[in-house]
């Protein structure tokens, strides 16, 4: 994950075949948090982590990383996600369904009162809700680039605790 990398995904995600067990990895992932040099916190359970920097460091877009690894034919999985923190990502999801069911209930009403040959003016709330739609997905992009730097230190703590390279 270079700095130049530049496009917008929601939910950046990799998958990487390893020659490793999940045991393995696991112990590398400890090794890692437990070197403290990069100050990362982490919890694994079970095939599992989730990495993200210290508190001092937060701020309100800074992201996690959540990893998955499991046995294979050749080793292991290992499947990473970063994302917002849960009550950020909650909090758009919130969002994002709020505006979609303010504008299924507009439809309905506009074009029941339209169909009905009565005055349909609720539609003029399309576009409305169309444009707080852009705005919310416009400041999750702006939010995701302010924790960019974040994302790449967690990203580079992958890579050096399990001692790969891992592709965009």
């Amino acid at each position: 994950m270079s700095e130049s990398h530049s496009h917008f995904q929601i939910r950046p995600r990799f998958k990487v075949n390893l020659l490793q067990t999940p045991e393995e990895i696991a112990n590398q992932l400890k090794a890692g948090i437990e070197a403290g040099a990069t100050g990362i916190h982490g919890t694994l359970i079970d095939g599992h982590a989730t990495f993200s920097l210290p508190k001092k460091d937060q701020h309100y877009w800074s992201p996690q990383l959540g990893l998955s690894f499991e046995s294979s034919e050749t080793g292991s999985v290992l499947r990473g996600l970063y994302g917002p923190r849960p009550e950020v990502w909650t909090m758009f999801v919130l969002f994002y369904s709020i505006i979609g069911f303010a504008a299924l209930v507009v439809l309905v009403v506009g074009y029941s009162n339209w169909s009905l040959g009565q005055s349909a003016k609720i539609l003029w709330a399309v576009p409305i809700l169309t444009v707080v739609f852009l705005t919310l997905y416009i400041v999750s992009y702006f939010g995701q680039k302010m924790g960019r730097k974040q994302m790449i230190e967690l990203h580079t703590f992958i890579e050096q605790a399990l001692n790969i390279k891992i592709r965009d």
